[in-house]
């Protein structure tokens, strides 16, 4: 059977659907970024000066269980047996058992990773839901005073350092004014009274129909997602104003403003329709970055999500939630490039 018939009118007609082989192409793509991933954290897990023996037997272990558990770890096996090992193992959610709460360490970034989640997710709603309209309106102000104060506001997000905006929202809007709740995600009174359901206490409080415990869930979760969000938002404005200034510029916009259309229409309607397709992958990688990075803020807030207990692990030398915790960020980020791949071919026909 020939792979590929002709058409009536000449042209080669492909033996699969184009979806079949995009299909194959993204799935192939995925699996060597993931194996490239897997490779690099056993790498680091082979060359870090942490023999990963004694961390399990203890210094005062003897040599005979020292060798034991050397045998029974694998490590007397070729590099390559270990890593077919190690691919084997993280491909059915196995990632060792954590030296610091002596758990699977899947359980427990199934435990902290829905916290990163609902904090990264509404820091980068709120940058995206400000970031955008003050990058926008900028471009159209250009040079007047509503571009000076966002070009100052994107300059101050980018300068402070989030540690000490963190400290200073706590003082202020916590100590001094007592508008928000404290550190923590929750106050211990109300610990325990939703059942956990996504591991997200603003969801799972909805879910529960308990509102007063939502109250409570927002009011300690709104600083610190508004700080990350302020962060989001220096970034998303900077490039929201960057992308409409090239599209204003435009013939295509001249020709609009002549034909009579409103100013409205030519800002949202065409410039920004234009812009669409570069706004997903700022917002992307800003909400990439609050997944990763949000480790300081995780910190000053006593926020229990995967930044601090990655950097908890890596402190403590557990190499198996360091890792376990590095696959998964990774794992995250491959996971929305896709997702903004599927985003690119909805809203420009000609990624299709």
């Amino acid at each position: 059977m020939a792979l590929v018939e002709k058409q009536r009118n000449g042209r080669i007609k492909p033996p699969f659907p184009r979806w079949v082989n995009t299909t194959i192409t993204t799935l192939a793509s995925v699996s060597v970024t993931m194996l490239g991933l897997l490779f690099v954290t056993f790498i680091i897990g082979r060359v870090m000066p942490i023999d990963p023996v004694l961390a399990v037997v203890g210094e005062r272990a003897s040599q005979e269980t020292y060798d034991a558990a050397y045998e029974a770890m694998g490590l007397d096996k070729p590099l390559l047996v270990q890593f077919g090992y190690y691919i084997w193992d993280v491909l059915h959610g196995d990632f060792g058992e954590s030296l610091l709460t002596a758990r699977p360490v899947s359980e427990d970034i199934a435990r902290v990773f829905p916290a990163t989640f609902e904090l990264a997710t509404l820091g980068t709603l709120i940058g995206i839901f400000a970031g955008v309209p003050l990058g926008v309106m900028a471009a159209v102000h250009r040079g007047s005073w509503i571009d000076q104060i966002a070009r100052v506001v994107a300059l101050v997000g980018y300068s402070m350092p989030v540690f000490w905006m963190g400290l200073m929202g706590l003082l202020v809007f916590y100590g001094v004014l007592g508008w928000v709740a404290g550190p923590g995600r929750i106050s211990i009174f109300y610990d325990g009274m939703v059942p956990t359901v996504t591991g997200m206490m603003l969801v799972d409080a909805a879910i529960d129909g308990n509102w007063t415990v939502f109250r409570d869930a927002f009011s300690h979760i709104i600083l610190p997602a508004s700080i990350l969000g302020y962060y989001s938002l220096a970034y998303i404005s900077r490039m929201t104003r960057s992308f409409m200034l090239e599209q204003l510029s435009a013939e295509y916009i001249v020709t609009a403003r002549v034909k009579g259309m409103s100013e409205r229409a030519v800002i949202w309607q065409h410039a920004f329709r234009n812009i669409r397709v570069q706004l997903i992958t700022v917002f992307a990688l800003s909400y990439a970055n609050l997944l990763e990075g949000s480790v300081l803020t995780e910190i000053i807030f006593s926020w229990p999500g995967i930044g601090s207990y990655i950097t908890t692990a890596l402190l403590s030398a557990d190499m198996n939630a360091v890792l376990g915790g590095t696959v998964v960020v990774g794992l995250v980020f491959i996971l929305l490039n896709i997702f903004c791949d599927l985003l690119y071919k909805v809203l420009d026909p000609r990624a299709r």
